[in-house]
């Protein structure tokens, strides 16, 4: 997925060069139970918020993720934790109620949200392949769990954090 075929793989090869090195990094996410009241309706959702600055989409998980669903993994390539906890307990409220409003204004009556952190992080593993021809690099990242390749804000994230002095 990193170094695709075909025309597109040909295509990106020209423009931001052929894949040098691929590195996994890891992004903590803290875990929020989220539940929303609205039009006599109370559903219950699991999402997490990335812990570097809150700008990433949430996270969404179908339950809780249970102990063997997870792995403990000691890495350097894990990105620090800087937004405070009680900025997250707002911002996924915020997202969330950005999300509902987005399904229609109008079917919301008698709203309400309430976000409870759950203790600890987790980090979600994402793939980053950097291209390049000289001395120029591009990256592209793919979450490693959905497979999905990211934009823009993962890659300034992990850009910042390249450049950064640890």
């Amino acid at each position: 997925m990193l170094s695709p075929r075909g025309l597109s793989g040909l295509a990106r090869n020209i423009v931001s060069g052929p894949v040098r090195s691929v590195a996994d990094f890891y992004i903590p996410f803290r875990i929020f139970q989220v539940e929303i009241q609205n039009a006599g309706e109370k559903t219950s959702h699991v999402f997490g918020l990335d812990a570097v600055n809150g700008s990433l989409d949430l996270y969404t998980w179908e339950h809780l993720p249970a102990e063997d669903e997870t792995f403990l993994l000691e890495t350097r390539n894990r990105l620090p934790i800087m937004l405070p906890e009680e900025d997250g307990q707002r911002m996924v409220a915020d997202k969330v109620r950005r999300l509902i409003f987005e399904q229609g204004f109008f079917r919301v009556r008698n709203f309400s949200i309430a976000a409870e952190p759950v203790p600890g992080e987790i980090h979600v593993p994402y793939w980053a392949a950097f291209r390049g021809h000289g001395i120029r690099a591009h990256i592209a990242v793919l979450d490693a769990v959905r497979r999905q390749m990211e934009g823009s804000r993962v890659r300034q994230m992990l850009r910042q954090w390249l450049t950064s002095i640890h």
